[in-house]
């Protein structure tokens, strides 16, 4: 058992990194249903700078209400310290990882920047054994994501969005882009893309080539040099990871009938043209699915899909990890590590 508390990145206030402080916090209880973790790494994703800064990018009717002090994330790997009764199919010892709580936990309920979280065990998954826990904690949510555009949506929420459910499209034999192809989802979506038999196209800046080649990008294209959109054309399928206002610019490199995923959807302006198009706009909001982890974590543990690391700083130094990611060029994913 551990004490009754323990470290972790806690904020009083919204603001920028500066309001993200180390230390102490109560070590959470374990309640019906779920498995405590004793976290070793965490991933950090954009909803995390979202909460810190009191998600700004929403319009305020979407705002939910938060009550400080916060404990930010939803990713972590580590190791199963405690188990509910009536929870099977985990055990104290296990190693597992999870994307916790989303979107429920938009409000900071899912609290994973710290040395303890308790999970859904719905949720939990046992930890590819082939890849560290840095490499587990990366994967959660930027996977998940990738997969329930592309491959699986794993739920039956709606989307407040759009009218129709989302649904992937067959990949097999089609021409993919990926937009910001270097980072968190984008790294996932050209593997997932290449795995499923699609000739993919990157777009990132130039630094970035190198890898996304090695994971399996046909073609490349260094946005900085060239719009892609002035390049390409009849594409199958446009994975915009960046989304956005600016996500229509791909509707004119679609072919009649393609369609065109982003991942950040608000701001989004383009519905009349893509109806005049023939284009499908259409997107989802990642949920957490302990059973799509177990899958997907299978092509984790024999390195076919694999998890890019851009930096990792330890959990006290979560300010300057939230620092790095507001300078924007990330490969893959940072993660913290928790001693």
């Amino acid at each position: 058992m551990p004490a009754s508390e323990m470290k972790a990145i806690r904020q009083h206030e919204f603001g920028g990194p500066e309001v993200l402080r180390y230390e102490n916090a109560p070590v959470p209880v374990l309640k019906s249903g779920e498995v405590r973790i004793s976290v070793r790494a965490v991933g950090i994703n954009p909803p995390d700078w979202y909460l810190r800064d009191g998600y700004k990018a929403l319009p305020p009717e979407w705002q939910p209400e938060v009550s400080f002090p916060v404990i930010l994330g939803t990713d972590v790997s580590g190791v199963v310290d405690a188990v509910a009764d009536d929870v099977e199919g985990f055990s104290v010892g296990d190693e597992v990882y999870s994307m916790v709580r989303f979107p429920g936990g938009l409000a900071g309920g899912s609290r994973a920047y710290a040395e303890y979280v308790t999970a859904p065990a719905s949720e939990v998954a046992l930890k590819p054994r082939g890849i560290d826990h840095v490499h587990a904690a990366g994967a959660p949510m930027s996977l998940l994501t990738a997969w329930q555009f592309m491959i699986e949506l794993g739920h039956v929420e709606p989307n407040p969005l759009q009218p129709k459910e989302h649904q992937p499209v067959p990949l097999e034999g089609k021409t993919v882009l990926v937009n910001g192809a270097a980072g968190g989802v984008g790294h996932f979506a050209v593997q997932i893309a290449k795995l499923k038999r699609a000739r993919v196209i990157a777009v990132a800046s130039g630094k970035h080539e190198p890898v996304l080649r090695e994971l399996g990008a046909d073609d490349f294209i260094d946005y900085t040099q060239t719009p892609p959109e002035h390049i390409v054309h009849d594409l199958d399928l446009v994975i915009d990871a960046l989304g956005g206002p600016t996500s229509g610019r791909f509707l004119s490199t679609l072919k009649r009938g393609g369609a065109l995923f982003p991942i950040y959807p608000l701001g989004f302006s383009g519905a009349k043209e893509a109806e005049e198009l023939g284009v499908t706009v259409s997107a989802t909001q990642v949920r957490s699915n302990g059973a799509q982890l177990a899958e997907v974590g299978c092509l984790l543990n024999d390195s076919t899909l694999r998890v890019v690391i851009d930096s990792t700083f330890a959990l006290a130094d979560a300010r300057q990890a939230h620092e790095r990611a507001a300078k924007g060029h990330i490969q893959g994913k940072i993660v913290l590590t928790v001693a």
